[in-house]
C-alpha cells in the first residue's frame, strides 16, 4: 500500500488516475432535444447537405448577375419582375435575361437565377402601394454571383463528419443535429456515482445538530458537481466511523455504480480506514495517498476493476477542490471524452499578498470585482472547513506548484466557478 503523503503533484496524480480507466461506459439512444450536456458515442455524419436548396439571405429579388453589372444611382440597371417565390414553397419560375423575382429572406431561389439584389438596393419604376408582377425595377447597385446566396452544402456536405465521437454536446449542437433531421442520438451511458458521507459526527442536513455534530455538506457539493459533469449522484448515506460498517455500504454501493466516492474524516485514523476499505474492495486498490495541494492534501485516488474511487478529505472546501480535481475529469473519462472542457478562466489583478510553499499548488478562493484599472482578484481567506469562503467566491486563485506565493499587484489566473 502506498504510503501517506508520499505525494503526486495533480497533473501527474490525474495521469496516473486515467491510466487506469480503460474502459468506457456503454452506449445507450436518447432523443436529440434532451441530449444536452451527454457525449457523443460514435462520430455522426451529415444525412443530407444543408443547406438542401439555394436559399436567399436577403429580402429582395433573383436575378442573373450579369443583369445588374454597371448599375448604379446614376444610371440603374432596367428589370422586369415576373413572378414571386411565396415562403415554404419551391422556386419553379424560369428566369430569362433581363427579369427578377421576388424572394424573402431563407427562401428558396430559382434555378435558373444566380444572386439576389437586396430590395433596398432597388426603386419601383410605377409608383403603386403593393405592385403585383408583371411589373419594373430599377437596380441601383450591382451583385455579383452568389452574393446573397446560401449554396447548397455551403453549412455542411452529405456525408460529412459533423460531430465526432466523445464530444460532450452543447445547444448549438442540438441545433445543428435537429437541422439534419436527427431527431435521435446514440450517447454514453451516464456514469452513476455513489457518495458515502462518514463521520460519527455528521447527520443529515434536515436534522438539528446536537453539540458536538455536524449537518451533511459534502454528499451534496459532491452531488452537484456530479450533475455538471455529465453523472448521476446517487447519495449512500451517512456511515459510522467503524471499519467494516464502511467496508460494507462501500462495496454495495460500488456493485451498482460505476463510481465510488467516500467523503472521510480529518483524524489519520479515519484516513487509514478509509485506505484500507479501498483496498479490501478489489485491484489495483489505492494507487495515490496524498496530492502536493492545498487544501487537500490527503486525497486518495484508487481503482477497483475498472471503476474509479476516491477517498475525499471531510473539510468541505478541500473535498469540493480536489472532487472538482479528480472526480470530475473522472466523470469525463467514464463517458469517452480525452479532453477536458475548458475551464472558465480569467486573469486579474491580486489585491493581497498570497503565501504558499514551493511544492505544491494551492486554491485560494476569491472574488472578482470591476474597476477602471480592471478586473481585479481579492482572495476569500479562510481555513478549509469553511464552506462560506467557497460560498462569497467566484472562483479559485491558482498558485503554481513551483512558486512561493503570490504579491498584491501581480496577474492571477482565477478558475471561476460553474
Amino acid at each position: 500500500m502506498p504510503e501517506f503523503f508520499n505525494v503526486l503533484p495533480p497533473d501527474e496524480a490525474r495521469e496516473l488516475l486515467f491510466r487506469h480507466l480503460t474502459a468506457v461506459l456503454p452506449a445507450e439512444t436518447v432523443e436529440t432535444a434532451n441530449a444536452l450536456g451527454r457525449v457523443t458515442a460514435v462520430t455522426i455524419t451529415a444525412p443530407h447537405s444543408l443547406p438542401a436548396f439555394r436559399r436567399s439571405t436577403m429580402d429582395g429579388y433573383a436575378v442573373h448577375a450579369a443583369d445588374t453589372y454597371g448599375a448604379s444611382q446614376s444610371l440603374p440597371a432596367l428589370l422586369q419582375v415576373v413572378g414571386e417565390v411565396p415562403m415554404g414553397k419551391p422556386a419553379h419560375i424560369t428566369l430569362q435575361p433581363g427579369q427578377a423575382v421576388i424572394v424573402h429572406t431563407g427562401g428558396m431561389i430559382p434555378e435558373t437565377a444566380d444572386a439576389v439584389v437586396p430590395v433596398e438596393w432597388t426603386q419601383i419604376i410605377t409608383p403603386t402601394t403593393t405592385p403585383t408582377p408583371p411589373y419594373e425595377i430599377e437596380i441601383l447597385k450591382a451583385v455579383a454571383v452568389g452574393q446573397n446566396v446560401l449554396q447548397i452544402g455551403e453549412d455542411v456536405h452529405q456525408n460529412a463528419n459533423i460531430l465526432p465521437a466523445g464530444h460532450i454536446l452543447r445547444p448549438q449542437d442540438l441545433g445543428g443535429l435537429l437541422a439534419l433531421g436527427i431527431t435521435h442520438v446514440q450517447v454514453i451511458r451516464q456514469p452513476r456515482v455513489a457518495i458515502l458521507s462518514t463521520g460519527d459526527e455528521v447527520i443529515p442536513p434536515d436534522q438539528t445538530p446536537l453539540p458536538g455534530q455536524i449537518r451533511d455538506i459534502n454528499s451534496y457539493t459532491v452531488a452537484g458537481l456530479t450533475r455538471q459533469a455529465g453523472g448521476i449522484p446517487i447519495l449512500s448515506g451517512i456511515i459510522p466511523d467503524d471499519f467494516n460498517a464502511l467496508e460494507k455500504a462501500a462495496r454495495r454501493a460500488l456493485a451498482d455504480t460505476d463510481m465510488l466516492v467516500m467523503s472521510a474524516g480529518s483524524s489519520v485514523s479515519v484516513r487509514d480506514m478509509t485506505v484500507q476499505v479501498i483496498d479490501q474492495l478489489g485491484e489495483p486498490g489505492v494507487l495515490l495517498h496524498g496530492v502536493a495541494t492545498r487544501p487537500g492534501k490527503p486525497t486518495i485516488v484508487g481503482v477497483v476493476g475498472t471503476k474509479p474511487v476516491l477517498g475525499l478529505p471531510g473539510n468541505p472546501v478541500s473535498a469540493m477542490i480536489q472532487y472538482d480535481m479528480f472526480g470530475v475529469p473522472a466523470i469525463y473519462r467514464l463517458q469517452g471524452v480525452k479532453v477536458m472542457p475548458r475551464r472558465g478562466l480569467v486573469w486579474a489583478r491580486l489585491t493581497q499578498n498570497i503565501a504558499s510553499e514551493s511544492g505544491r499548488e494551492d486554491y485560494i478562493p476569491a472574488r472578482l470585482s470591476e474597476t477602471d484599472e480592471g478586473l481585479l482578484a481579492t482572495p476569500v481567506f479562510g481555513k478549509s472547513n469553511l464552506i462560506y469562503t467557497l460560498v462569497n467566491a467566484d472562483g479559485l486563485i491558482k498558485v503554481p506548484l513551483n512558486k512561493g506565493g503570490l504579491l498584491a499587484g501581480e496577474m492571477v489566473e482565477v478558475r471561476l466557478f460553474d
